[in-house]
Order: C-alpha cells, then structure tokens, then sequence
C-alpha cells in the first residue's frame, strides 16, 4: 500500500491527476485479466487522455455557447425516417469544414434541427475545431450593438473566425434593414472562408419576406447555398416523440 500511494504521489506531481483517481479500479482490473505491464501503463495513459478530452471538449462547449450538449448517438433517426443518416454520418466527419461548406436544416419547430446541429458541433469540437452557436435575434442584437458603438469590426471577427458558425432559429422573427444588412455583410465575410450550420423554419422562398429585401435576401442565398448541404425535415416534434410514443400527447381536439 505504501508503493501505491507512493505512486499516487508521483503521478499527482507530475499532473496526471485523472490517472491517480484511476490507478486503483485499472490495478484491480489488471490483476483479475492478469495484464502484462504495458498493458497496465496503456490502460493507466488511456484513462488520463480519456478524461482529459472529455474535460476539453465540456470547456469549449461552454466557450462555443452550446445551448446544451446533445450528441449525434442520441438522435432517434427512426422517428425522422425523412432524415437521411448516411449523410449526417458522412457530414460529422467534418470533411464539409475543411471545404468551406455549409448545412442548412430546414423544418417546423420541434424536428430535431437544433440537436443535429449541436451534435455536429460536438464532434467539431472533439476534432479540436473552433466552434460558436449563436440564435439570428442574439447575432443580430450583438451586431447591432457593436455598430452604435463603433466597434463592428472587432466584434465581427467573433463571428468570421470560428471553423464553424451555428446560426440557430432564422425565420422566427423578421429582420430590419440594419439587421438585414448585417446578416449579409456575415454571410459575405465567412463565403467560401468558413462553414457555417444554419437552422431555419422558413422555405427559401420566405426569405425575402424574413428580410425586408428580395435583392438582399438573394444574395444571401447565393453565398450560403452556392456549396451546401440541405437538410429538408418533415415528420412530427421531435421533442415530443416519447409522449407520442407513450400516448401521453392526446388530440386536443379530443381533450376539448
């Protein structure tokens, strides 16, 4: 027991803390599989990077604003047969990053679209990519606020410089001239620069609509949709799924 603590010491020195919680229960294990040593110290190193990426990636979602953590593995694709997996398993590779590309879900409120954008921020993020997620009306609030102020530049660069941009919640409220302007001036900046995730209720055809401008909003579609992936969701709330399922989520018609 001295020897172990002893090595719990020396491995808390060295700032393998995580491996010093661990050292116990991998001892154990090793003895019951009757590991060899270098099983142990790979078991031992394993443990320590393990948890070390899972603390990683849970401060830069915190950093990349995340509205909460929800992984791709969690999505239910049964219930969104209309989804195709094979390419949301394809676009979590993140080789649409590394073009420059861009995926836009389409959808009413309550498919899913938020979960799978934040799913592919996660495995962004587990790739060490930078990652931020912002809703249109807080993009454009920011904005708004840093052109009064004459900072615009500045804070812009919040938005151009992350790997990947997550705009979530576009079409919920319409845009003003000033708004309108700074959205395209965003969309301009990050064309073919970075990937930008993007989550609507409204049809392209809505756009000029949501913008107050159908010039405007034609450019805007231009940029973000010259190389992008479009996700159109149909099907039933998502969020509502295990109530559906459970018959706990009634006609209202027949509750009436």
């Amino acid at each position: 027991m001295i020897e172990l603590e002893k090595a719990k010491s020396n491995l808390e020195e060295l700032g393998l803390l995580n491996a010093a919680v661990f050292i116990d229960a991998l001892l154990e294990r090793a003895q019951h599989e009757n590991a060899t040593y270098i099983e142990f110290l790979n078991g031992l190193l394993e443990a320590e990077l393990s948890e070390r990426q899972r603390r990683n990636i849970e401060v830069r979602s915190k950093l990349a604003r995340l509205p909460y953590r929800k992984t791709l593995k969690e999505f239910d694709f049964t219930f969104q047969p209309s989804i195709d997996e094979k390419l949301i398993r394809e676009l979590a590779t993140m080789a649409f990053v590394y073009r420059a590309e861009n995926v836009i879900f389409l959808g009413p409120p309550g498919v899913g679209k938020t979960h799978l954008a934040v799913g592919l921020a996660i495995e962004a993020l587990s790739q060490g990519m930078s990652v931020y997620f912002t809703s249109l009306s807080r993009l454009i609030e920011d904005l708004k606020k840093a052109n009064k102020e004459n900072r615009l530049e500045k804070r812009m660069r919040i938005y151009t410089g992350p790997k990947l941009l997550i705009i979530d919640e576009v079409g919920y409220l319409p845009l003003d001239d000033l708004g309108a302007n700074l959205f395209f001036q965003l969309i301009s900046a990050r064309y073919e620069r970075g990937s930008i995730i993007l989550t609507s209720n409204k049809g392209f055809g809505e756009w000029g609509e949501l913008m107050g401008d159908t010039v405007l909003a034609t450019a805007v579609l231009d940029r973000l949709l010259h190389h992008a992936h479009i996700i159109n969701i149909r099907g039933n709330s998502y969020r509502l799924k295990d109530r559906l399922k459970t018959g706990l989520y009634g006609n209202p018609h027949n509750n009436a």
